[in-house]
């Protein structure tokens, strides 16, 4: 069979009040992120997997921008699908719909579980406990951002065993309309881990870096008279002289922050902690 190997678990799930759709994942097989998860914005999410069709993912979506629900989905790509009792599916509509499939064919353990909002389902691993620790792990963590939730339903699953063969890869994927880099995409996470011996702790801490660069500023701190000579000296020793704002600005992109800045009479108190630490 030409299709790869994709031993792995994986969460497909979604947020509907906060318009995003995810899936997370880890496997004992390189690079997880290139083949499993598949979300779009307002459609679902899909998460294909053990002898993986990877075309189930812009298949799948595509039926899901049609209206179709996340069982309707799974009963027709595996119908067209003449190797169906060895593929493993998880989706998760646009009304938080959702279903899983896994063919009599994948290797134990092998399964999913399905609920309000979220499928989970793995296969080769050490038991039922995997899959069961990722649905608990979601839904006792309601409330939370999706993203977050997501990562600790990976870190809660392995913690139950993982894939009985190892662990290598970790993949995380949100979508939200226009959520994602200066509101021009609608990718809001998109985060792998190709090969590591920790995946999903390494995954854990680029998501920390990426909220950090890339995260929604919750408070502003308003730039006074001692604030802005204290800018203003910081930024020279930097190497940015000159008219604050211009310098302001010039740093804050050379580090990859401009998303966190807007003008120079209000400072992000992330990027102001971030100056000092300079």
């Amino acid at each position: 069979m030409a299709e790869p190997t994709v031993a792995t678990f994986s969460i497909a799930a979604c947020d509907l009040d906060a318009g995003q759709w995810g899936v997370a994942t880890q496997s004992k097989f390189l690079a997880v992120g290139s083949v499993v998860p598949w979300a779009a914005p307002g459609a679902g999410a899909v998460a294909t997997q053990a002898y993986a069709n990877p075309r189930y993912g812009p298949a799948g979506l595509a039926l899901l921008r049609e209206g179709a629900t996340a069982e309707e989905v799974v009963q027709q790509l595996t119908d067209a699908d003449a190797d169906r009792e060895h593929r493993q599916l998880g989706i998760v509509d646009a009304r938080g719909g959702s279903a899983t499939f896994t063919g009599s064919g994948c290797m134990d353990w092998a399964g999913g579980v399905t609920g309000p909002g979220f499928a989970a389902q793995g296969n080769i691993l050490v038991g039922k406990e995997t899959v069961a620790a990722l649905a608990s792990q979601f839904q006792a963590t309601a409330g939370r951002p999706l993203a977050e939730r997501l990562l600790e339903c990976l870190a809660a699953a392995q913690a139950a065993g993982g894939d009985r063969r190892g662990r290598q890869s970790a993949a995380l994927l949100v979508v939200e309309r226009d959520g994602g880099y200066a509101g021009l995409s609608d990718v809001l996470v998109d985060l792998r881990v190709d090969d590591h011996a920790q995946p999903i702790a390494e995954l854990a801490r680029l998501h920390a870096m990426h909220r950090l660069l890339f995260g929604k500023t919750e408070s502003w701190v308003d730039v006074d008279d001692e604030l802005r000579n204290e800018l203003t000296q910081r930024l020279g020793a930097l190497g940015y002289g000159g008219e604050l704002e211009r310098a302001f600005s010039d740093w804050a992109g050379t580090e990859n922050l401009e998303e966190r800045v807007d003008g120079i009479a209000r400072i992000d108190p992330v990027v102001l902690e971030e100056l000092r630490k300079r």
